[in-house]
């Protein structure tokens, strides 16, 4: 499979370590953070916020997100809302915050992230067909031009609704640490396809370093 596996007991505290470690060992004065979405994003961020939130100087963090459903950013669908609920709200502050927003089209997300060059952190689930970020089996952004760091995109199966903007497998692979959350016993099989190799976007992703944090319901067999 793509990266290291650790199979743990307590995924949201796992993540927490990892974003603190992250964050004394890089390389610049700033720090990058992108954000996901979905029950595990909410726990984690949480989580972070609690035992992060003075182990990490957050005036020198930038704050950025992996994807975004093209909904209004009070929506309860929002990613932007989650992050800015379960984790900016509650630490405080950060030293800039850039939420995707479908109005302002990709261009200038693509503009933004191409500045930034790396990424410190990208975090990122997984859906039970497979996708991470807004990247859909079967889907455009799957075969995105190599420059191409951030698109537009869709479900092509309808399973997962509204049109997205995402970061793309290049995007992606600017993260120094791509770190996936993985929870429950509806992820296994997306989990187990990952881990025998197969042709699922989440298989597909590659960083600097790519780690994935499992919980027992959600882990590979063999």
């Amino acid at each position: 499979m793509n990266g290291e596996l650790h199979v743990v007991d307590d995924v949201p505290g796992e993540f927490a370590e990892r974003v603190i470690e992250a964050f004394h060992s890089r390389p610049d004065e700033d720090f990058s953070l992108a954000l996901s979405g979905g029950d595990t994003a909410r726990s984690c961020y949480e989580r972070l916020a609690l035992v992060g939130g003075e182990q990490i100087d957050w005036w020198q963090v930038d704050v950025y997100w992996g994807d975004e459903r093209c909904v209004p950013p009070g929506d309860a669908a929002s990613n932007e809302r989650l992050g800015r609920e379960a984790l900016l709200e509650k630490v405080g502050a950060a030293h800039a915050v850039y939420p995707m927003r479908c109005d302002d089209g990709a261009e200038s997300y693509q503009l933004r992230v191409g500045e930034l060059g790396h990424f410190d952190v990208v975090h990122l689930g997984l859906g039970p067909d497979g996708h991470t970020a807004s990247l859909f089996p079967g889907s455009s952004a799957l075969d995105a031009d190599p420059g191409l760091l951030v698109c537009m995109n869709e479900d092509p199966t309808g399973a997962n609704p509204l049109p997205r903007m995402t970061l793309t497998f290049s995007g992606i692979a600017r993260a120094r640490l791509a770190l996936f959350t993985v929870t429950g016993a509806e992820k296994q099989a997306a989990m187990q396809a990952v881990y025998d190799g197969a042709d699922v976007p989440a298989a597909r992703v590659e960083a600097e370093r790519v780690v994935w944090l499992v919980d027992r319901d959600a882990a590979p067999r063999g």
